[in-house]
């Protein structure tokens, strides 16, 4: 579990970026980061693994301060997937995902096997290991991304806008490649987005920020949309705008799902279900 107790960040300029901020983030789940710029949401996620050090507050890890421990060794026992992918150039793509075990000292041949094992994990060919970063497309080297994070086997995850830079389709195979592997994995993953839609995708739990840090509503995906908190929850996640409000119509036989403006949203299947939707849908 990570916790967050009264938490400050102040930076050199004067700018607040976290002004006492308090969280319990549950072991083994997804929790997702959303706000738009300015709420604090990498900053957070920063000072987890100590990238950034809080001004005041405690950050605990399973109840140790994480200002005891030497920030080195902290952020090689947390994975980190950060936008763009973030990968070494001049290093081949097995190179990078055994960036960390390296480091740590485990032997060379060892450390590659397990990036190769890993290249499975997160579904990249092994073709492709021997490949330079500049010779894969943005979804391959965001897959490397996820591989060279997982590469120690880190009980926490962190996860800042990985996807950001990708096209929308390639963006929602990622997506389903998280979800997919947290169902196998089960680590404690941190995610910022600012993208609402992909909050309530991913998250089990998913925390709405605005400017500060200050926290405006924590819920599961369902509990936020069915009872937004204030005015800016209900606009931040557009409870009020068309693709939120679905119905459904018989088309030819079919249950399609649609929203108030009449756009097609997904299928229902024979038991209630969605058996497929559009990223609206998928959202609500």
């Amino acid at each position: 579990m990570i916790e967050f107790r009264d938490v400050v960040k102040q930076f050199p300029d004067g700018t607040v970026a976290v002004d006492g901020f308090s969280l319990q983030i549950p072991a083994r789940e997804v929790t997702v980061l959303v706000g738009s710029s300015g709420s604090g949401k990498t900053t957070l996620m920063r000072m987890i693994n100590r990238m950034v050090d809080p001004t005041s507050g405690v950050i605990e890890i399973d109840g140790q301060d994480v200002a005891t421990i030497e920030p080195v060794k902290l952020r090689r026992s947390i994975g980190y997937v950060m936008q763009n992918s973030g990968l070494l150039p001049h290093r081949k793509v097995v190179d990078n995902i055994a960036t960390v075990p390296l480091l740590n000292g485990v032997p060379k041949k060892e450390a590659r096997q397990r990036a190769l094992e890993l290249m499975d994990t997160v579904g990249l060919d092994r073709a492709m290991a021997e490949r330079y970063p500049s010779q894969l497309s943005g979804g391959q080297q965001q897959r490397v991304g996820v591989a060279r994070g997982l590469a120690v086997d880190p009980n926490i995850l962190l996860m800042d806008e990985p996807f950001g830079a990708v096209d929308p389709i390639v963006r929602d195979e990622l997506q389903q490649e998280v979800l997919r592997l947290q169902r196998e994995l089960g680590k404690t993953i941190v995610f910022v987005t600012h993208d609402i839609d992909e909050a309530f995708l991913l998250g089990d739990r998913v925390v709405i920020l605005e400017r500060g840090g200050r926290i405006v509503q924590v819920g599961e995906p369902e509990q936020i949309l069915a009872h937004p908190a204030n005015d800016f929850v209900r606009t931040f996640v557009g409870a009020d705008r068309g693709k939120r409000r679905l119905s459904v119509r018989d088309v030819d036989g079919r249950r399609i799902v649609v929203d108030a403006d009449g756009h097609p949203a997904g299928v229902l299947d024979e038991t209630g279900g969605t058996a497929a939707s559009t990223g609206a849908a998928a959202g609500s």
